[in-house]
């Protein structure tokens, strides 16, 4: 269990998938992202998720995404956030949103 303080640490907002890419030399079936998250730039993230999403049906869709990350190194390539997705039976659905809303929308 967490008190309400931990987690509140957690930064979770709202991003939209702007590019979509395999991760060349990953150990597994991963993706490297371009996040927009309401920053100047994208955001760089690395998901396990190319057995579940085509890259083209990823493009452009809203999801939740953890901000305040450490950056971890994955294959040579830096992710700067996680997204959040569910998994039952070896199947993974993505959390998204059911409309359009600014990128970087606080997520409570």
């Amino acid at each position: 269990m967490i008190n309400i303080g931990d987690f509140q640490k957690i930064e979770l907002k709202v991003g939209r998938i702007v590019e979509a890419n395999d991760l060349e030399g990953a150990r597994g079936p991963m993706y490297a992202l371009k996040v927009d998250i309401g920053e100047e730039a994208p955001r760089d993230i690395v998901a396990g998720i190319r057995d579940n999403y085509a890259k083209e049906e990823l493009v452009g869709r809203y999801i939740i995404v953890v901000a305040n990350l450490e950056p971890k190194s994955v294959a040579n390539f830096k992710s700067n956030g996680m997204l959040l997705a569910a998994e039952a039976d070896g199947k993974l659905a993505l959390l998204t949103i059911d409309k359009e809303i600014a990128p970087g929308s606080k997520v409570h």
